[in-house]
């Protein structure tokens, strides 16, 4: 079991609001970022704190004393959602408290747990052993939630330092707890924000009612337009790109007992929903689709005000498989809006951020030695899944550094994340921390070979 020490730092890191989408948290968001650089500085690692891209970046290497290991890059993030209404938490936000086994704060699963996973493993590592049997570069950004808008940037700029053998990432989910999975495509992501903009400012109800439309109407018109009456994406295109999953794949996914109900239970939804002709499972990690995340419009104050609005807007996120391009997604959408708008009302549609879908072999050595120390810790077989969820710096890492990313989850798969009381399970981080370390000795053993 974790420690009081180990607990204590995990603790202190999620005290720190550090919420990227809030610019007012900057001197939070800077304070994470120091007190990260303090943890690693302290085992031993060489820090370096990357300003001008954001918050600062965290950079953090220390080099095996054996010649010749791999390098391994460790990518985590330090920032976290907002919390949101602080009536819905049973204990504050940020102020991290343990109930049956289970710590409740924001962050505590995204991605502060299964980051302070490989923090503690690190430190227990160089305890036992007094050396690290690779080479290891951490890489702990500060904009994730937000899009990772300067992130690309930082790579392009210090690909050359950040060079490395193989990339991990924990920043996803188990099956189910004791069902450990792995982690070999997530879907991508595109957001974009819909405006109707109708008469010059609000109007009242009663006197233009009837001889002026309604931007809020048309609104709910054009999101209702979204979907066909199967499920289906209505926006000509956007399945052009999409390639079915294999037979094999699927079926393998259909062997995951209980999906259905757990979703069920994780969710509270009275019954599940989507497209047609395609499992849960299928749905989430292997289809695209069309979300509106916000609705704003008119009065939302007590009582009655009887306003034809001046303006509505929505706010979309379309989740992408691999092949499709979210700048091409953002323009078909676009294209849709605009044409479907009446003539009363106008449409402006603003891309505001996208990340690239992104699949992996697992047969690389890190991808083996993965799966081989997921069966040391948990004493089955990972299950090879697909995410439904985008991190955006995967196929980033792809492209800019030209090296796969491997992606082994700690989260379960009703912790919460971005809603009120996310938790994370004591048990999970010492998994976390036995995993890294058969994973780095693994690893280091596998590429001694190739």
């Amino acid at each position: 079991m974790a420690t009081q020490a180990q607990l204590s730092d995990f603790f202190s890191y999620l005290r720190i609001p550090s919420i990227s989408a809030e610019p007012a948290r900057a001197p939070e968001m800077a304070a994470c970022a120091a007190w990260l650089g303090g943890k690693l500085g302290s085992l031993g690692f060489s820090v370096t704190l990357h300003d001008g891209y954001g918050p600062p970046i965290v950079v953090a290497r220390r080099s095996a004393a054996a010649p010749g290991a791999p390098t391994l890059l460790i990518y985590g993030h330090y920032d976290v959602q907002p919390p949101g209404p602080p009536e819905l938490w049973t204990t504050p936000a940020f102020e991290p408290a343990v109930r049956d086994g289970f710590v409740y704060a924001r962050g505590a699963t995204d991605n502060k747990g299964q980051l302070m996973a490989h923090l503690l493993g690190t430190e227990a590592l160089l305890s036992s052993a007094g050396d690290l049997p690779v080479n290891l570069l951490y890489v702990i950004e500060g904009e994730e939630e937000i899009g990772s808008p300067g992130f690309g940037r930082f790579l392009a700029e210090h690909a050359q330092s950040l060079a490395c053998d193989a990339i991990l990432v924990s920043d996803t989910s188990m099956v189910a707890p004791g069902r450990p999975a792995i982690t070999c495509g997530l879907r991508g992501i595109a957001c974009v924000d819909l405006t109707v903009r109708g008469p010059s400012s609000d109007l009242h109800s009663g006197v233009f009612g009837g001889a002026v439309a309604n931007p809020a109407t048309e609104l709910a018109r054009l999101i209702a337009a979204l979907h066909d009456t199967t499920g289906r994406v209505a926006v000509p295109g956007f399945y052009d790109q999409v390639t079915p999953v294999g037979p094999d794949e699927r079926a393998g996914w259909r062997t995951i007992p209980g999906a259905d109900q757990g979703i069920l239970d994780a969710t509270g939804a009275p019954a599940l929903a989507g497209e047609e002709g395609f499992t849960t499972l299928e749905r989430l990690w292997s289809r695209p689709t069309a979300e509106v995340n916000g609705i704003t419009a008119g009065y939302q104050g007590p009582g009655t005000k009887t306003v034809l609005p001046r303006e509505a807007s929505a706010k979309l996120s379309f989740r992408l498989v691999p092949h499709q391009e979210p700048g091409d997604i953002a323009r078909k959408v676009a294209a849709f809006f605009e044409e479907r708008a009446p003539k009363s009302v106008t449409v402006h549609v603003h891309y505001d951020h996208g990340g690239d879908p992104y699949h992996a072999d697992l047969r690389s050595p890190l991808g083996t030695a993965a799966q081989e120390a997921l069966r040391a810790v948990f004493g089955c077989d990972a299950t090879r899944v697909r995410e439904g969820l985008s991190i955006p710096v995967v196929a980033l890492f792809k492209k800019v550094l030209r090296r796969d990313t491997v992606l082994v989850g700690f989260g379960l798969p009703d912790c919460a994340a971005h809603a009120p009381n996310e938790s994370f399970p004591l048990e999970q981080l010492d998994h976390g921390i036995a995993f890294h370390g058969t994973l780095l000795r693994r690893y280091a053993a596998l590429s001694r070979s190739v």
